[in-house]
């Protein structure tokens, strides 16, 4: 690979630049939100990584115990929901609702469930009852947050319906007739209050053997109120091959962008190109047992991709940030794999470098290349970039179940050297550089360092919290010119953040 460089003016004309990528974040299901460690670690990556909304399952699953029948007649209860929707916004993040699951007296087949938490998946047997169920929460929020409030949430109708016999036990049909009600109640309760679906998983070919736009077309046909589209992109399969079990092979890195410019190329198709589109699940695998998780490619696959589909889309939900996710139980080890950026721990990835990094990115875009991006902070004229080293042998990144493959990932590549040029600055003008790199903010080598112990002691994980956060930090500065000329050897996945004082 050839020198990688990126020229630009202090001053140079620019394009907006929508930080999509922060607008939502996913997280397991809603129960697990009120585990005191769950919280600690949303306040800090709301506040570093500045995620403005949280999606997650079952709100209306039994453990949140929102809805049974006494004597045939519904009852609500919503103080635990209550519990839940405080501490997102106490933390100034809003909920992306996703209405699911089931209540085990609402359910046609309450036997039909996923998970070891038996999350229903079953449609319900009254679906006037459910349109109340949704009718009685939406009235409940406002009444409890101010209509003001939640005209500014997302209210997702189930999520991948269209995994029937997984997170879906019927027709598709069925579904649309559930998101026709859901969205008709929560209009009839305030006709700002912002609906969409289907929530479709990628895993699953459409007639026009696409992934990504399963039941989608069909739901974009609905007669039905929507305000946006949803849809789950996950660029590293290839097909299903039975519920829970995939191809060995993943796909292309552009999967991503592929996938959005499909998703509006059937907007534009059904005539909706108006709506918004929200991918409010997405990741680089579909494993929470993937150990290249844990490891310094997941920053640069999110730096990466991120910058490859600007404007393509109104939020794209890293899914999770926290490795407190149960859908499989726990982890058996710190370094498991999951999905989260954040370790059970509370020891940060390099992924969640990434979003802070991506976060630290101004407004308005000046330049960008296949290695980094510079970017300008329109409040305050100062400028942001990173570069990060993505090798072109990894296009592909594989599944990694052992930590022998994920660090023959890591060995992949050659060193390559970037260089930062900017004109236009005041002279001597100061800038901070932060690298993310093997030796610095990445947490798992010290682990192996400290004999990878299982667990580990108290002082060991403290070490291992304060290790992950040490990323390197050191300070340029522009020549009396006005010119920042910047130069690194970066290895094989090193990203870096450049950033005026």
């Amino acid at each position: 690979m050839n020198n990688q460089l990126m020229n630009i003016s202090a001053t140079a004309s620019s394009t907006p630049l929508i930080h999509h990528w922060s607008r939502c974040v996913g997280a397991g299901r809603a129960r697990e939100g009120l585990d005191a460690l769950w919280q600690q670690q949303l306040t800090a990556a709301a506040r570093e990584c500045g995620f403005q909304y949280l999606r997650c399952h079952g709100l209306f699953h039994d453990d949140m115990f929102v809805y049974r029948e006494r004597n045939g007649q519904p009852v609500y209860n919503w103080q635990y929901v209550d519990a839940f929707l405080d501490a997102l916004l106490e933390r100034g993040v809003r909920p992306f609702v996703e209405l699911s699951f089931c209540p085990r007296d609402l359910a046609a087949d309450p036997t039909k469930a996923i998970f070891w938490w038996r999350g229903i998946t079953s449609p319900p047997k009254d679906f006037a009852r459910w349109g109340e169920l949704v009718a009685a929460f939406a009235r409940h929020c406002i009444r409890r947050y101010g209509a003001a409030e939640v005209r500014q949430w997302y209210f997702e109708v189930w999520n991948e319906p269209n995994l029937v016999g997984g997170f879906w036990h019927g027709t598709r049909d069925q579904y649309l007739e559930l998101y026709r009600v859901s969205a008709q109640a929560l209009k009839a309760v305030d006709r700002q209050l912002r609906v969409g679906g289907p929530s479709s998983s990628g895993l699953v070919q459409d007639d026009d053997k696409n992934f990504i736009s399963h039941w989608t077309k069909e739901y974009l046909a609905l007669d039905a109120p929507m305000d946006f589209v949803a849809a789950h992109s996950y660029p590293c399969y290839s097909q299903l091959v039975g519920f829970g079990k995939f191809s060995p092979a993943k796909s292309a890195f552009e999967t991503t962008r592929t996938d959005l410019e499909h998703i509006r190329g059937l907007m534009r198709a059904a005539g909706k190109s108006d709506l918004e589109l929200h991918i409010t699940e997405w990741n680089m695998s579909v494993n929470p047992r993937d150990l290249l998780h844990d490891y310094l490619p997941a920053a640069a696959f999110i730096l990466k991709a991120n910058l490859d589909v600007p404007g393509l889309c109104d939020s794209l939900s890293w899914w999770t940030f926290t490795d407190i996710f149960e859908e499989g139980g726990a982890g058996d080890t710190v370094f498991h794999g999951g999905f989260g950026l954040i370790h059970y721990q509370g020891i940060v990835k390099p992924a969640y470098h990434a979003y802070r990094f991506l976060h630290r990115l101004g407004d308005e875009l000046l330049t960008k290349t296949e290695s980094g991006a510079v970017t300008r902070h329109s409040a305050t004229g100062k400028l942001a970039a990173v570069m990060f080293h993505y090798p072109e042998v990894e296009n592909i990144l594989p599944y990694c179940h052992t930590h022998a493959e994920a660090d023959a990932v890591l060995r992949r590549g050659q060193p390559v050297t970037h260089e930062l040029t900017i004109t236009g600055l005041l002279p001597h003008a100061e800038f901070v550089v932060e690298i993310l790199d093997r030796q610095h903010g990445w947490a798992l080598p010290a682990w192996q360092a400290q004999g990878s112990p299982e667990p580990p002691t108290r002082e060991q994980t403290d070490a291992l919290r304060q290790h992950a956060r040490a990323t390197l930090r050191e300070t340029v500065r522009a020549d009396a010119a006005g010119t920042l000329a910047y130069r690194r050897v970066l290895q094989p996945w090193d990203c870096v953040l450049v950033e005026q004082a």
